[in-house]
């Protein structure tokens, strides 16, 4: 039996990691599949309501019922400009509740329901919150969340909310840069004593909707932050969204078939154009994508190199250096004071944005 059952919640747009400390470490849980990422999916499709794995492998057969991406409606309007720029994402159904907030309709159990986007995060923390109760094997209750450092109040509070509904008691919301920092402060050894200069270290976090940069002092048992800048609406995300439109264009003229007029088709081709975007992160050369049965029964083809990605993703790579710069001037740290750069989600392994962090 486990005596401490607290529980450390990531809970990111695309996936969720839940973390315990055991026998002087931090371990990852893994989920059902025997995966470290529980996608932030919740689907309904009959009388069924599926979460996590199962959610995102229905995400292009049951478009219009599969929720994701609802982390960024928290707490918001249904009439805020940030919610209507994320509808461009989202294939499904948002309405608008008399009070004003956001209603995500689907159709379940032979009727349709609204749920707010609390409810549906409450659904995933409860999945998250049963995961961690097998591997651990006792009651869990307690437990801490990391959120984006740019949430506001109304967004922290509307996830508080989804909590209590899951049955859990939030100790602390955590800044994900806060949370971050430790992470790199607790496994690292050899930090400078608290009477020596500290060293200096920026993080990039770059993920699937939203990018953070922080900068933080560290000595032995102590860390201090000293700037943070983030820029919200960038992310891995983007990108796909960007190369499928330019694939798109191609298979216009190529294959005379839109996938803008067919939600379901463009949802497939950000799928498979983020694969060829993570293997161009290792491979400079030309790589091919192929869809079968696409459109119109047709089978589509292109290819796209890493050098062309760049040059369509240029204004992308300009707010990303925009907030680098930013976060060292915040800072107020000369280039020659800082230790190291450390590079934290996914997106940061994009090889332009490393180059970025080199120069």
């Amino acid at each position: 039996m486990a005596a401490m059952s607290v529980i450390g919640i990531d809970f990111g747009n695309e996936s969720c990691y839940v973390a315990v400390a055991r026998a002087g470490g931090i371990e990852t849980i893994a989920n059902d599949y025997s995966l470290r990422a529980t996608p932030s999916c919740v689907a309904f499709s009959g009388r069924n309501r599926v979460l996590g794995v199962a959610a995102k492998n229905q995400m292009v057969t049951n478009m219009k019922n599969t929720i994701h991406g609802f982390k960024r409606l928290l707490g918001r309007k249904y009439n805020d400009p940030y919610v209507r720029q994320e509808m461009v994402h989202l294939p499904y159904n948002l309405i608008a509740n008399q009070d004003g907030s956001i209603g995500i309709k689907v159709h379940y159990l032979d009727e349709d329901h609204v749920f707010s986007p609390e409810q549906i995060t409450a659904m995933l923390l409860t999945k998250l919150k049963d995961t961690s109760e097998i591997a651990l094997k006792t009651k869990v209750n307690d437990c801490v969340i990391s959120v984006p450092s740019y949430f506001t109040n109304a967004e922290r509070k509307a996830l508080l909310d989804a909590a209590a509904i899951a049955g859990l008691n939030v100790l602390r919301l955590f800044n994900e840069t806060t949370a971050t920092a430790l992470a790199y402060g607790i496994y690292k050894q050899d930090l400078p004593p608290p009477e020596e200069k500290p060293r200096n270290v920026v993080f990039v976090d770059c993920g699937h909707a939203s990018l953070q940069v922080s900068a933080c002092a560290f000595n032995k048992g102590k860390l201090k932050m000293l700037a943070c800048s983030s820029d919200c609406q960038l992310g891995g995300r983007d990108f796909d969204f960007i190369l499928a439109k330019h694939f798109n264009k191609e298979f216009i003229s190529k294959y005379k078939v839109n996938a803008e007029n067919n939600p379901r088709a463009f949802l497939r081709l950000a799928t498979e154009v983020e694969k060829v975007k993570k293997q161009m992160s290792a491979n400079s050369t030309r790589l091919p994508l192929n869809i079968e049965c696409f459109m119109d029964d047709k089978d589509v083809h292109g290819d796209i190199n890493r050098s062309e990605m760049e040059a369509l993703c240029a204004h992308l790579l300009q707010r990303v250096e925009k907030t680098l710069q930013k976060c060292l001037e915040d800072s107020k740290l000369r280039q020659d004071e800082i230790h190291s750069v450390e590079i934290v989600g996914g997106s940061s392994r994009i090889p332009a944005i490393k180059s970025l962090i080199e120069n």
